[in-house]
């Protein structure tokens, strides 16, 4: 589906006039959200639409996943996120005519997402068959102070003559809208299109409310709407299935009806309906309390802070600002709110993957707010170590001790049905242990706090029992999926061994520190000194004659790939058998070249430029993960034009729907890895060292870079110019230490640290993509 036409501005995202052709990924594009609720960037009225939705971060409903044979372990249910009642329809007649897009020929019609005001803001004028033009403004919010509202002010202005006109505002049920869940078994279709069992509808002077649980994971939600009316009478009806208010006015030249229109969603395991019912109606009440002034006034002061602290700027390339600014928006909305819920791949902003969360949210989307929101990133990783026990459990499926984390799930049971892909790729748990270890180590904040502690150790005992320890004392982890899923099921994947490596130090090093509360988990000195042990002696494979580091055992032995050369050919995937790819050389994504970003230290200068340039020319992208790494790396290796080449794809993957699937919801983890791609790349910025570390650089197309970050309780900005990079304290106690090209410079709130800026020294020249695979810019 094409993207559509938006205008590039800093501050705004917007669309001029309607492309009916692009509607999917406009309606994933203008979705708002708070991480609690999100809701699809529809239409006001019902039709048309590719894909309506309203969300609630966890809830779902579970089916059977079904096997052509079955399988020990196999997972047996599956989960997909649902629909809940949907607040945001709005009807209009104009003198008995509906106002359909496909119909009216406008004067007018442009939509707008204001990244200041957090809205989604609508303006559509036409003409009636009697000679009347009349104007329709309508502004969507989803408050990122009252997390379970969303309002809506809908104007019907009649410019010029007299108009009859009817505003219908419905709450409908969820049912009618797909999970996203693609399967012909007829038992997952009778679970998921009749997941909800209503329970109660009620009435009221200014709407009404709905209540209902799902039929098998036993989640009850409820939704309660409110109106008030200016300029009309309102009149309201219920039932099982929807609440109707219904507004009538009849306008003379220059007046208006005015209805603002506020929604609360709840939910819960085990309350009781009438209790959840209550609940929606009190924070209706306290919403239209506040008035629609009142809720605007909320947002602009969250999204004040937000731009206050968070705010990124490139001089030179307009579009890339208005694409970065999308994403911190995004990034801060989509867990605004979060609590007791995981953020899933598309956030709630769509139904693709079902709703599910996998490990690139804490592999980029928990690193990125750690430095820009901490507290956000807290609340996900106490929702990710309250999964311990399903951990747990899997484990003991698999054979093995320690904790198994899922590898996509909504609740944390994992819910994969192809092991090659998922339970064979444990990565998984480094990646969550290593966000763990990121927070406390730059927020500075107490690991076990959160839960961390016992996910580090129950991490390290399952590496401890995956581990296979070879005559000559090499520890090896055999038949794993590294990050690219071109390459199924192999031993010695470098970046699992060398992130196993580090899951295990890490979790060392946190015992020796909270050596009590290690004590109570089990741990004692022998299983530390096991730990130690076994990560002294992970086998590293290597290509003596080419000089690089084979992604795995036997990776530079494979067969060569014979490329599409065509910037349009499909994904690998598409048109070839997992027999014809999973022993090529052949890559949907960075693999090896994560490493080379994550575990820096284990990688000399040379080794990360040598193994770039081989990497590169084998990488296909065919994931929106790929960009952001090869960014870093790229910008690693002192080629920062490239770097921005990728900074650009990654950054635009959903303004320009760069994957083809933006209508299925937007690309969270590309969201939170272009701000790493800017920050970590072309920045330079490490933070896992012992002070912060930037190596900044400046592509030629930029005149200057600028972006705020978080480092142990102080906000730093960095800028950088042709004249050298500036560090500045804005708020906290200095002073800080910051390492800025290898020297040790000192920031205080009285005194900036200036550096100069250096010339890139490429040890190779910039290296090339397979044909027709360049970066998309």
């Amino acid at each position: 589906m094409p993207a559509p036409s938006f205008e590039t501005d800093p501050w705004t995202v917007r669309e001029p006039h309607l492309e009916l052709g692009t509607l999917g990924v406009a309606e994933s594009v203008f979705s708002l959200s708070n991480g609690y609720l999100g809701i699809r960037g529809t239409l006001d009225e019902l039709e048309p639409h590719v894909s309506r939705g309203t969300y609630l971060s966890g809830v779902h409903e579970t089916h059977p996943l079904s096997y052509p044979e079955g399988g020990y372990g196999h997972p047996e249910e599956g989960e997909a996120l649902l629909t809940v009642a949907d607040g945001t329809p709005v009807r209009l007649l104009v003198d008995g005519v509906p106002l359909d897009v496909r119909e009216l020929r406008f004067q007018l019609h442009e939509r707008t997402l204001d990244l200041r005001s957090g809205t989604l803001d609508r303006r559509a004028r036409w003409t009636t068959a009697a000679g009347t033009t009349v104007e329709m403004t309508s502004r969507r919010l989803v408050s990122l102070r009252e997390r379970s509202i969303a309002a809506v002010r809908y104007e019907v202005r009649a410019l010029d003559g007299p108009a009859h006109v009817v505003v219908r505002s419905e709450l409908v049920d969820g049912e009618a809208t797909p999970t996203g869940v693609d399967n012909d078994d007829p038992r997952v279709a009778e679970q998921l299109d009749h997941a909800f069992e209503s329970l109660t509808h009620e009435r009221a002077s200014s709407g009404g409310a709905l209540a209902a649980r799902t039929r098998r994971s036993g989640i009850t939600v409820a939704a309660a709407v409110g109106h008030r009316v200016q300029g009309g009478a309102l009149s309201t009806y219920a039932d099982v299935r929807q609440v109707v208010a219904t507004v009538v006015a009849s306008l003379d030249a220059g007046e208006s009806v005015t209805v603002v229109k506020t929604v609360a969603h709840t939910w819960s395991h085990d309350a009781d309906p009438g209790s959840l019912t209550g609940e929606a109606w009190a924070t209706v009440d306290s919403a239209l309390d506040l008035g629609w002034d009142g809720l605007l006034a909320g947002q602009r002061a969250v999204l004040d802070e937000l731009w206050a602290t968070a705010d990124v700027e490139v001089d030179g390339d307009p579009e890339l600002q208005q694409a970065l600014r999308y994403g911190v928006f995004r990034l801060a909305c989509a867990t605004a709110c979060i609590s007791g819920a995981p953020v899933g791949a598309k956030g709630l902003t769509g139904i693709g993957y079902s709703g599910h969360t996998f490990w690139d949210v804490e592999g980029f989307v928990l690193p990125a707010l750690t430095l820009l929101r901490p507290d956000a990133a807290a609340r996900l990783l106490r929702w990710r170590a309250g999964t311990l026990d399903h951990a747990r459990e899997r484990a003991r499926t698999l054979g093995v001790a320690g904790a198994s984390f899922a590898w996509r799930t909504i609740s944390g049971r994992e819910v994969s049905a192809y092991w090659p892909a998922s339970t064979a790729a444990v990565h998984v748990n480094a990646d969550i242990a290593r966000a763990f270890w990121l927070h406390q180590h730059v927020t500075g904040d107490d690991v076990d706090s959160l839960g961390g502690l016992e996910v580090l150790v129950e991490t390290a005992r399952l590496w401890a029992c995956l581990g296979h320890e070879d005559a000559a004392g090499a520890w090896h982890l055999f038949g794993v999926t590294g990050p690219d899923e071109y390459t199924g099921v192999v031993d010695d994947n470098v970046f699992t061994n060398l992130m196993a490596r580090r899951n295990l130090r890490w979790a060392a090093d946190a015992c020796r520190r909270w050596e009590s509360r290690a004590a109570e988990l089990g741990v004692d000195h022998a299983e530390i000194a096991s730990w130690r042990a076994a990560a002294d002696a992970v086998h590293v494979p290597w290509d003596e004659g080419l000089g690089v580091h084979p992604m795995n055992t036997n990776f530079t032995s494979y067969r060569e790939w014979d490329f599409d050369e065509s910037p349009d050919a499909p994904a690998v995937q598409e048109e070839n058998h997992y027999a014809t790819f999973y022993r090529r050389q052949v890559l949907k994504q960075a693999d090896l070249v994560q490493a080379l970003w994550w575990c820096r230290q284990d990688f000399t200068a040379e080794q990360v430029a040598r193994d770039l340039e081989y990497y590169e020319a084998r990488t296909v992208r065919d994931s929106s993960l790929s960009a952001s790494i090869q960014a870093v790396v790229c910008a690693q290796a002192q080629h920062p034009d490239l770097a921005l080449r990728y900074l650009r794809e990654c950054a635009l993957v959903d303004l320009r729907d760069v994957q083809g699937d933006t209508a299925k919801g937007l690309h969270m983890a590309a969201v939170a890895g272009s701000w790493l791609a800017l920050v970590a790349g072309l920045g330079g910025l490490r933070e896992d060292g012992e002070d912060l570390e930037l190596a900044p650089l400046l592509p030629a197309a930029l005149s200057r870079t600028a972006y705020h970050a978080t480092w142990r309780g102080r906000l730093l900005r960095v800028q950088t110019t042709r004249d050298g990079t500036t560090v500045t304290l804005l708020r906290g106690e200095g002073p800080v230490p910051v390492v800025v090209d290898g020297e040790r410079l000192t920031v205080t709130g009285d005194a900036p640290a200036h550096a100069p800026l250096r010339d890139p020294a490429p040890l190779l020249a910039e290296p090339r993509q397979p044909p027709g695979h360049e970066p998309r810019t």
